[in-house]
């Protein structure tokens, strides 16, 4: 997998060819110009919507993309792979001027981005990574998620303090779609930790995808209680998984936050609501909102500039007695 701390400063041009192939849900964007110079055109081809940071992120991307004038053809890949390969074939077609996907998974990508660079058109990654050829693609603009696994172990840690509990940490673990970046280092990020200073007090006695969904975590949590009834924490890789699996949880007849200890990664409202409901103890931030920082990347990917080759948010960690001041603020 692409290693996010050694990337190095560069801007890659990409160039020519592809034939027309359908996309899943492609639309026309905002239009414009900015002080009289060629408007640029991006293709942009999401993951799907399957969380509420999903959405949010969107948002992020279609109000940026308005605000600096740039032509917008987006596509909702619908968590499928194949979408994404169509629309980027498509955006190569059409002669875009910039192509950025978040990619549903990390491998299988180096075909479609080798016929970008044929028809040099640049691409630039956002939210996820890939393991690909580092030349193939200008920039990555998101978050370090093998750092989030390693503050979700931390502040489990926490968790466990201030609840008082005492013996054997049973660990139930929702994973995010599998392939996925994000569910890949959460889980790494987070087992590091427990390895090196928990070896001998806690345990992931279950782990399984929920696929990002608050349906799947639902599901999963529910079987998770059948077949291991003493778990005492659950580690969710985002919000909406550990939302559907707070449902599963009361309707067994357990208090979650408090028979089962909950950490989650995101940070979306909903999750902040339960948390400050006493559902959810601690929330690791994943900010959504990287329409801006999307949108300057390709602003100077476009023209010829430098960039740098990882574009990190800012995060913060969330514990109860911090949701109900900080649940007014929240964007998302």
């Amino acid at each position: 997998m692409l290693n996010r701390r050694n990337f190095l400063t560069a801007a890659v041009g990409v160039a020519a060819t592809a034939g027309l192939a359908a996309c899943a849900k492609e639309d026309g964007g905002s239009s414009g110009s900015s002080g009289g110079s060629k408007t640029i055109t991006l293709g942009f081809s999401q993951v799907g919507s399957e969380s509420g940071w999903r959405s949010a992120n969107t948002d992020s991307v279609k109000s940026a993309a308005k605000e600096a004038g740039y032509n917008l053809k987006f596509s909702d890949a619908q968590q499928k792979q194949e979408n994404q390969i169509s629309a980027i074939r498509s955006y190569i077609a059409q002669k875009v001027d910039v192509i950025a996907f978040s990619p549903v998974v990390v491998t299988g990508w180096d075909a479609i981005l080798k016929e970008a660079q044929a028809a040099k058109i640049p691409v630039v990654l956002t939210d996820r990574s890939v393991e690909s050829d580092e030349s193939l693609f200008v920039t990555l603009v998101g978050s370090d998620f093998t750092d989030e696994g390693r503050r979700a172990a931390k502040i489990l840690e926490k968790v466990l303090e201030k609840a008082g509990h005492k013996g054997k940490v049973k660990i139930a673990q929702l994973e995010g779609t599998t392939g996925a970046a994000p569910a890949i280092e959460r889980a790494k990020g987070f087992k590091e930790v427990m390895d090196a200073e928990h070896k001998d007090d806690w345990e992931i006695v279950v782990s399984q995808t929920g696929d990002f969904t608050r349906a799947g975590g639902k599901q999963v949590m529910a079987a998770f209680l059948q077949s291991n009834p003493d778990i005492n924490v659950l580690y969710a890789h985002n919000d909406d998984m550990g939302l559907g699996a707070i449902q599963a949880i009361e309707a067994a007849g357990k208090k979650p936050g408090k028979d089962i200890l909950i950490v989650t990664v995101d940070g979306v409202k909903d999750g902040f609501i339960a948390m400050s409901e006493g559902k959810i103890n601690a929330i690791v931030e994943c900010n959504p909102l990287l329409g801006p920082q999307l949108m300057e990347a390709v602003k100077k990917v476009h023209a010829g500039e430098t960039v740098e080759r990882w574009i990190k948010t800012e995060e913060s960690d969330f514990m109860q007695d911090q949701a109900k001041d900080a649940l007014p603020t929240r964007k998302y």
